[in-house]
């Protein structure tokens, strides 16, 4: 028989699974914080060019994205600044991600167009995703499940107040 499969429990995801889609790229325009914004307490660091926000529905704990301010859906068409500013940043996320989670590995990359997996096609982001030994992957679960143990929001705080200061961005 083999070992039984375990379904993997993700309630979090159905929120936005039946949620009416409004059209509206939810990485636009956060040059100026928003407080009325959902997204707005997830957002880690705010660069010249580009930001980086939590991932509200994670592969993992820690799962960052950067993003380009400006909505273009191919790596092609960023600027030699902003492809600068965001692989410095993706470096300094995992830098910060290794020192405060302590994960054995790292999945980093670009999900480009929707045959490539991109959740938001038309607006490209950087994943920035810890992994462990024995997590879940990408791939349809096999066994065990994957366990989120702290609030987004908590981790957004953590890894806000941890951002090297040297780079923080003043209001």
């Amino acid at each position: 028989m083999g070992t039984a499969k375990r379904p993997l429990w993700a309630p979090w995801r159905i929120e936005f699974i039946r949620s009416k889609k409004d059209g509206c790229c939810f990485l636009c325009d956060k040059r100026r914080p928003d407080s009325e914004s959902r997204e707005e307490e997830l957002v880690i660091f705010r660069g010249k060019t580009v930001f980086v926000i939590l991932n509200r529905y994670p592969y993992n704990s820690g799962h960052l994205m950067i993003a380009p301010y400006r909505h273009i859906g191919d790596i092609s068409e960023l600027g030699v600044a902003e492809r600068r500013e965001l692989m410095d940043i993706t470096i300094e996320s995992k830098e910060l991600l290794s020192k405060l989670m302590r994960p054995e590995g790292f999945n980093v990359g670009f999900n480009l167009g929707l045959a490539g997996g991109a959740g938001v096609a038309d607006h490209i982001h950087m994943h920035v995703v810890p992994r462990w030994q024995g997590d879940t992957n990408f791939m349809p679960v096999l066994c065990d499940t994957r366990i989120v143990p702290e609030s987004l929001v908590e981790t957004a705080r953590l890894l806000r107040s941890a951002w090297p200061k040297a780079r923080r961005k003043k209001s």
